[in-house]
């Protein structure tokens, strides 16, 4: 595995499709070689997570919406052979949705749970980001999109560097 992109999603209400920010890192060959996040305009002006993550509709109003940032996110995620994310099902969920409601087909990446790998590499109980990041000593704001998803990439990292092969986490 050479290259692989964590990615994290902020959400705006329940719907998978509400994705009010997105951030990836990028690691190719064990290095982080690039970091981006941006706001997104999701497509309620009902924000019910602002108490989590801080971002209400006047901070996503003028961003573009999911479909608008496509162009700038689909290049990256496709320098990427593996997507990881911490609670992988939720993460793919918003992408899958929010490329469904704009018409684009979703990317076909694998996914791995850094949950899985934290509590099979490390044996780490209770596993929520910031109990692995503490474990870890990783730097974390939990719930900023890039902290998140910076976070998730360095749990990779620190697997593949105590041996863990991150092709056995890929479903």
């Amino acid at each position: 595995m050479t290259s692989f992109a964590a990615i994290d999603f902020e959400t705006a209400d329940q719907g998978r499709d509400s994705a009010c920010s997105v951030a990836v890192v990028l690691v190719e060959d064990g290095r982080i070689v690039e970091r981006v996040q941006y706001l997104i305009r999701p497509p309620r002006q009902r924000f019910l997570f602002t108490h989590i993550h801080g971002l209400r509709w006047e901070d996503c109003a003028e961003a573009p919406d999911f479909g608008a940032l496509w162009p700038d996110l689909a290049p990256l995620l496709d320098r990427a052979e593996l997507l990881v994310a911490h609670n992988a099902p939720f993460d793919r969920g918003v992408l899958h949705a929010c490329c469904s409601a704009h018409g684009l087909p979703a990317p076909r990446h694998r996914f791995a749970c850094t949950v899985q790998i934290a509590r099979a590499a490390w044996n780490v109980y209770p596993t929520k980001l910031p109990d692995v990041c503490r474990r870890l000593r990783i730097a974390l704001r939990h719930h900023d999109a890039l902290s998140d998803a910076s976070a998730c990439a360095e749990i990779v990292l620190a697997a593949l560097r105590d041996g863990h092969a991150l092709a056995r986490y890929a479903r």
